[in-house]
């Protein structure tokens, strides 16, 4: 996939974040997630939300109600808790309903740092993917990121 640079420097620590918790390498997945959280928080937080909407609605075809969203959270947290032990659910929350657009910031003390948020994000997206590579869920994301903009723009 030939990205643009600024989507290659998104694209190159979130792949390596998510094949490091996908094989449970914590040396590996520390470097990549402080390499993505170096990346522009807003851009990064829309191409990993993008990812997660994406996973989340091909593995609930019918729909996505409050009983998916709870087991998408329980299992992401079960599996990242049995090597990553701070693992934070509520954050994993905000950024599970942020990218299904159910999240309202409004109100809540500021948003998890970048770091906390990389890490949360990659450990999420680990647990979602089961057939689909990481790169062709990256390639959708950025495409459909670059139809919103074309089409607001």
């Amino acid at each position: 996939m030939k990205l643009p640079a600024a989507a290659r420097a998104i694209a190159v620590p979130a792949t390596d974040a998510v094949e490091a918790a996908r094989a449970r390498d914590a040396a590996a997945f520390g470097t990549a997630v402080e390499a993505l959280a170096a990346q522009d928080q807003e851009r990064t937080g829309r191409v990993l939300g993008a990812v997660v909407r994406l996973l989340v609605e091909e593995s609930h075809p019918d729909g996505v109600d409050s009983d998916d969203v709870r087991a998408v959270l329980a299992g992401c947290v079960r599996d990242a808790m049995t090597w990553q032990d701070d693992v934070d659910p509520q954050v994993v929350l905000v950024l599970l309903a942020g990218a299904l657009g159910v999240y309202d910031p409004e109100g809540d003390d500021a948003p998890p740092k970048a770091l906390t948020q990389a890490r949360h994000g990659a450990l999420l997206i680990a647990s979602l993917l089961t057939t689909r590579p990481f790169g062709d869920c990256l390639t959708t994301a950025f495409d459909e990121i670059a139809r919103a903009e074309h089409h607001d723009g």
